[in-house]
């Protein structure tokens, strides 16, 4: 049982004493903040709803726009007067046909089963030996020099058992590009998950099509296979098409304007789109069903902050961070680039903890919050975290210097995890306190960090943004992704 402190502040200054940026008339919002969420909260019926009534929510399909103008339309209902779409042009992926297999005589292959992997080519046909290239690293080809050239690699989604302690994983998009870059013709990604559940998304690091075809394959029947391949010589069969052409997508804007210092802006978002195998229910129907609900919270309260608060549903996020890179890039052709003091995203996030944010500067003003929030709910454990990491709708801002954040420290609902950009993704795996808990305690966060007398974190230079990339270890990843745009 979670303990309560409604009303049981005695000692509050004490525990607060520490933290110089929160404002007295907090404690109050908060508190109502808490409550009419605990109460009120539309999170967990509007996610229902929407996975009932419209499905997955693949950017650029028509389910996709039905998923948009929802979104908009319950903004509006909440009674934003600012409310407005987004449009930004993409190339648009959805998969076709597909048939895998494998063997050891090309002329007498075994099915094997399999899904595609965005982005992959409109049409390929091949038959290539198949090579195991272990983790995909950059290590992996270089200790093996040719060994995958005109080959299809095999590769594990994440770190193999056994593989040398610090190993570091990349992401499926980039263990993509490096086979592609050391000659494969093709790539079989096994997934980490056990029950034979097999992973989509993005095998592009651009967000463009890539010239080999990539599929993912279950674990169980991955593992068989590489000691399969292991033992001698091995072929697949990859026979697939696809479709991609440039359409039509939008992000999803609310905005509610600052008392004081309307020029400066928070920018609260979470990932609209979701892939096509189930309803995105957790990915991220969890993540951006909750920044509905904190901007309905905002709303219903008249909450009004010093500085203006976007929400943002971002489309495209599942494609290459699509969305989110043409807000930014909105931002930096209109010249308010430098208006956003802060971005906090949402993606998957379920019953947190804590905060987390690039800004180590930022820690007083996060546990100031926290600690508020620790009071009213010592269920909230008002932990912090600071670093950096990529392939979520934060990317875009945090390459162009803005400081970005969100939530810390939970976890997701009903053993969800193996079901990430799987087809058991449903909106059974939802867990509607974790919902609560994520609108309520980030409500307080935006709430705080938009009203703030000062936030310390502050826009880093194009040099100061290199450096903090390199302190977090991402120049690799970047690398690979053609998105490090400085010289080494």
């Amino acid at each position: 049982m979670r303990k309560q402190a409604f009303g049981l502040l005695a000692g509050f200054s004490f525990v607060v004493a520490g933290f110089a940026q929160a404002k007295p008339e907090w404690e109050d919002i908060f508190r109502r903040i808490n409550d009419e969420v605990q109460q009120k909260s539309r999170a967990y019926g509007t996610l229902k709803e929407a996975t009932e009534t419209i499905g997955h929510r693949l950017t650029g399909s028509s389910n996709g726009k039905k998923a948009e103008e929802y979104a908009y339309n319950l903004l509006k209902s909440y009674g934003f007067k600012d409310v407005r779409y987004q449009p930004f042009e993409v190339e648009s992926w959805s998969r076709g046909t597909l048939e895998v297999a494998v063997g050891n005589n090309p002329q007498s292959l075994s099915a094997i089963k399999s899904v595609s992997l965005a982005h992959s080519p409109v049409k390929s046909d091949v038959t290539p030996e198949v090579v195991d290239m272990g983790n995909g690293l950059e290590e992996d080809y270089l200790s093996s020099p040719g060994k995958v050239k005109d080959k299809i690699a095999l590769v594990y989604l994440g770190v193999l058992p056994g593989s040398p302690q610090g190993t570091r994983s990349l992401h499926r998009s980039e263990k993509t590009a490096l086979a592609t870059k050391y000659g494969a013709k093709g790539i079989i990604i096994i997934n980490t998950a056990n029950g034979g559940i097999l992973l989509t998304g993005t095998a592009s690091v651009t967000g463009k099509l890539i010239p080999i075809p990539a599929v993912c394959i279950g674990k169980e029947d991955g593992m068989a296979f590489k000691a399969q391949v292991a033992k001698e010589k091995q072929y697949a069969h990859i026979n697939m098409t696809n479709f991609s052409g440039m359409i039509k997508a939008r992000n999803v804007i609310a905005t509610i304007k600052g008392t004081s210092l309307p020029n400066e802006k928070i920018v609260v978002g979470g990932h609209l789109d979701s892939w096509d195998l189930a309803t995105g229910a957790i990915d991220n129907g969890i993540g951006s069903f909750s920044v509905l609900d904190m901007a309905r919270t905002f709303q219903a309260l008249k909450l009004r902050p010093q500085r203006t608060v976007e929400f943002v549903m971002f489309m495209g996020e599942e494609e290459g961070l699509l969305g989110s890179k043409a807000y930014v890039a909105d931002a930096v052709k209109n010249k308010t680039i430098d208006q956003l003091r802060y971005m906090l995203n949402y993606d998957m996030t379920n019953d947190p903890k804590g905060y987390s944010t690039t800004a180590e500067e930022s820690k007083d003003l996060f546990q100031s919050i926290g600690a508020i929030a620790n009071k009213l709910d010592t269920s909230f454990r008002n932990s912090f975290r600071s670093g950096a990491g990529l392939h979520s709708d934060h990317q875009p801002f945090m390459l162009h210097g803005v400081p970005t954040g969100g939530a810390a420290g939970g976890s997701l609902p009903n053993n969800a995890g193996p079901c990430y950009h799987a087809d058991c993704d449903a909106f059974r795996l939802v867990d509607e306190q974790g919902m609560k808990n994520t609108v309520r305690f980030n409500a307080m966060l935006v709430y705080g960090i938009a009203d703030a007398p000062v936030i310390k974190a502050k826009h880093f230079t194009d040099a100061e943004t290199r450096d903090f990339l390199l302190k977090n270890n991402l120049k690799e990843p970047l690398k690979i992704a053609g998105e490090w745009r400085w010289e080494d």
